[in-house]
């Protein structure tokens, strides 16, 4: 082929490339940190009031100004504290199981929407990184509401991997149970790649990080828990997942386990997917996260 004709033909390849490198990496940063467009359906949702517990709707200021909306509920007898951290697309009312078993055990508890999500100032969604701030912001809530509250946390999800983060950082998060985190943002992404478009997923992490600091001002490649969780040693910490979970592999778990310090336990739901150790067994999955907080916050 002339040499003429083949050096367009390469350049029109290799924009093509690019082209769709960039769209891919677009698709990819859209999921990462969505901004949901909210519904009337959104409101519909159950409140503690269905399950016949009292509480009180607030609203807390997060680090730079958004009001994030939650739901308190009160135990004056105690200074345990439970704050619930929800997942990446999800918002409060997810965790009103655990939470009102929670408070049925003794326990004051304070469930709150991220920002962008349920009730909340909209803002587009980020994957660890402004939610840790969030999450800290509900941690100075709750020691305003009880003297000398002993704070732990469950979460799930990417709120399992915030709050891994956040008690890295804030010592008054006495105790910490996150289920079905993952050991770095850059991972679960690779594993979502590779799993849904089956192709090598280094370049596609890469060029999406890239857009997602100039689109949103932040990097996923600086968000790992792995690295973090050793820090919340001697606070205790149990690392639940389950065996069968195909969106986060159930090898990160054994991975936070092998990177946290003591105390700690490894907590893997067989049969159960992403966040389905819950829905497996509830009452026994509550069972044992009511003893785990009644032992460390008492």
């Amino acid at each position: 082929m002339p040499r003429r004709v083949l050096l367009p033909l390469l350049a029109s390849v290799a924009l093509g490339a690019a082209g769709s490198m960039f769209g891919a990496a677009w698709y990819v940063t859209t999921r990462v940190s969505p901004q949901h467009r909210r519904r009337y359906q959104d409101t519909y949702t159950f409140t503690p009031w269905e399950l016949g517990v009292p509480f009180e709707e607030i609203s807390l200021r997060s680090a730079d100004g958004l009001a994030l909306t939650g739901w308190w509920l009160p135990r004056p007898e105690s200074r345990g504290v439970v704050i619930g951290s929800h997942g990446h697309s999800g918002s409060k009312d997810d965790l009103l199981g655990v939470g009102t078993s929670l408070w049925r055990a003794g326990l004051n508890v304070l469930l709150f929407d991220y920002r962008g999500r349920g009730d909340s100032d909209p803002w587009p969604h980020t994957l660890i990184s402004r939610e840790v701030d969030d999450l800290l912001a509900a941690v100075a809530y709750a020691r305003t509401r009880v003297d000398a509250a002993r704070i732990g946390v469950v979460g799930f999800s990417m709120g399992a991997a915030v709050a891994i983060m956040a008690a890295a950082r804030e010592p008054t998060i006495a105790a910490l149970v996150a289920d079905s985190s993952f050991t770095a943002v850059a991972d679960v992404v690779a594993h979502g790649v590779r799993r849904t478009l089956g192709i090598p997923p280094a370049p596609l992490v890469r060029a999406a990080d890239e857009v997602l600091a100039r689109r949103h001002g932040y990097r996923f490649t600086h968000a790992r828990p792995i690295d973090a969780v050793g820090a919340i040693s001697p606070r205790p910490i149990i690392i639940a997942h389950g065996a069968d979970d195909s969106t986060v592999p159930v090898g990160q778990a054994h991975q936070l386990f092998a990177a946290a310090g003591q105390p700690k336990q490894l907590w893997v739901a067989e049969g159960a997917e992403h966040c389905g150790g819950y829905f497996v067994d509830r009452e026994g999955y509550c069972a044992r996260v009511n003893a785990f907080f009644a032992k460390y916050l008492s």
